[in-house]
């Protein structure tokens, strides 16, 4: 189990090198050769599907880093290469990329992860308390292999309190719900089964189905006092 501190996000390490200055003596990067470069037929087909939608090919790079790392688990050098022989690019402007942005993985962190949102929308209805909840449970059952960490907007405000088990959206959550995203995780299930976004009949909370709504009732009329 991996998690950030307090800080969230702000909390994980720097990749290495990052305090480093450039060597200007050293070779220019190049870019790998697709005949040297074994890349799985299914990352291939899904890299150039991507980059066939954009004029600048370069305007693929975050999806198909993202198809690298869902297949190998984080943006490793070896995914990189993969990526980069397809996209004819070089592995340092990938390693640029993926060490830029939150949702790639420069380094080993397990094969699946929790983001629990604690931006505004989400602190403002006790999302600290549900990721500490969430953390405190992984601990005490032993939880391996899972990511676990704050992270800023995930652009779901109307679900808060939430979270993103491995792309899979989640809320609103409580604290009480820890002991069975724990469980789920740790048994290789459907963590909380018709809360998702992308669960068929999703409602938030608030958003009454129809067979759940009261037909209108007038109310009674005032007596007749006329005749007094």
């Amino acid at each position: 189990m991996v998690a950030a501190g307090d800080e969230g996000a702000l909390q994980q390490p720097l990749p290495p090198g990052w305090d480093e200055a450039v060597d200007v003596e050293a070779d220019p990067a190049v870019i790998p050769d697709p005949a040297e470069v074994d890349v799985p037929d299914g990352l291939r087909a899904e890299i150039e599907a991507l980059m066939a939608k954009y004029p600048d090919r370069h305007s693929a790079t975050l999806p198909a880093l993202a198809a690298a790392q869902e297949l190998h688990g984080w943006c490793s050098p070896e995914a990189m290469r993969q990526v980069a022989a397809v996209m004819q690019v070089t592995p340092a402007y990938l390693s640029s990329v993926a060490t830029f942005y939150d949702m790639l993985r420069a380094e080993p962190t397990g094969t699946r992860y929790v983001y629990v949102c604690t931006s505004v929308s989400c602190h403002l209805s006790n999302a600290k308390a549900v990721h500490d909840a969430i953390w405190e449970e992984a601990r005490d059952q032993g939880l391996e292999d899972v990511e676990i960490r704050e992270f800023e907007c995930l652009g779901a405000c109307d679900m808060a309190p939430m979270a993103s088990v491995s792309g899979r959206y989640v809320g609103p959550l409580s604290e009480d719900d820890a002991p069975e995203i724990v469980a789920s995780l740790r048994e290789n299930r459907e963590v909380l089964p018709g809360r998702s976004l992308e669960d068929p009949g999703y409602r938030l909370p608030w958003e009454k189905r129809p067979s759940d709504q009261r037909p209108a009732t007038r109310d009674p009329e005032p007596p007749d006092t006329s005749a007094a």
